[in-house]
């Protein structure tokens, strides 16, 4: 086990003799150094050839061993503890005034540090902004599409009551046509069975049958029936009715003149 020499006890091997000089409390002169250092590079003990030529004994006066075992003194020690307490002093204190929040880079950095978050929030309140408008547009957009839609809704309804009105119309045109033409069929006939006055032949201007004046006549009224061909001459029937509604009954190869009578309509 290792002790320490100062404070070992007086059975530990290492302990100095009595007499003995403490390194610790010893003030070393320059010329003993320099004794000491001769010493230990003096005759080899080993070799007693080597010896001072003048005589002097070679056995040191204290083992090289010994020497060799020697400690730092307590000055060196101390010396050493108040040099490394000074160092981390000047490194605390150092540290204490190198403040670098302080320094001109530090100081840039947090402008340009504030300007950028500056710039952020700007940023941020005009897309909010935008945000908002757009929010805004598009519900404009919505009620304008909801009413394009609706419109377009109506518009497709009013069509199909166009298509199926105009179908109506359709039907209604083809039953005016209809009755158009049934009208005029029968005004042609009627047209072709009526006459008014004059002279006409039964079977080529009239078709035989019984006819009847459409109103009542007046005193002036003449009608007559004759031989086809007589000219008037060969008389079958004829009267001067005065009033009412008279009525003849004609046949083929007969002449029928009416004067004054207005118009006459087959029955």
């Amino acid at each position: 086990m290792n002790r320490n020499p100062w404070t070992s006890g007086p059975n530990d091997p290492e302990t100095p003799e009595p007499g003995a000089i403490d390194p610790a409390t010893r003030h070393l002169d320059p010329a003993e150094l320099h004794q000491d250092a001769d010493a230990a590079t003096g005759p080899d003990l080993a070799h007693p050839d080597s010896a001072d030529p003048e005589g002097v004994d070679p056995t040191p006066t204290e083992p090289v061993a010994t020497r060799s075992r020697r400690r730092p003194s307590r000055a060196v020690w101390i010396a050493s503890a108040v040099a490394v307490t000074a160092l981390l002093s000047g490194v605390v204190v150092g540290g204490a005034i190198a403040d670098p929040t302080t320094s001109e880079a530090y100081q840039s950095l947090t402008r340009d540090k504030q300007a950028v978050e500056g710039e952020r929030d700007q940023l941020r309140t005009d897309y909010a902004a935008e945000q908002e408008k757009y929010t805004a547009e598009r519900e404009k957009y919505l009620v304008l599409e909801n009413g394009i839609s609706g419109r377009e809704t109506d518009v497709a309804a009013r069509e199909t009551a166009v298509a199926k009105a105009e179908g109506t119309v359709k039907d209604a045109e083809a039953a005016v046509k209809k009755r158009e033409a049934a009208v005029t069929k029968t005004e042609q006939t009627k047209a072709a069975n009526t006459v008014s006055d004059g002279t006409w032949t039964v079977g080529t201007d009239l078709a035989p049958g019984t006819y009847r004046t459409t109103a009542a006549v007046g005193s002036t009224c003449y009608w007559g029936i004759y031989a086809s061909g007589s000219n008037g001459g060969d008389i079958i029937e004829n009267d001067l009715p005065g009033g009412g509604r008279p009525v003849v009954t004609l046949a083929a190869g007969q002449d029928f003149s009416t004067q004054r009578c207005g118009s006459w309509e087959k029955q």
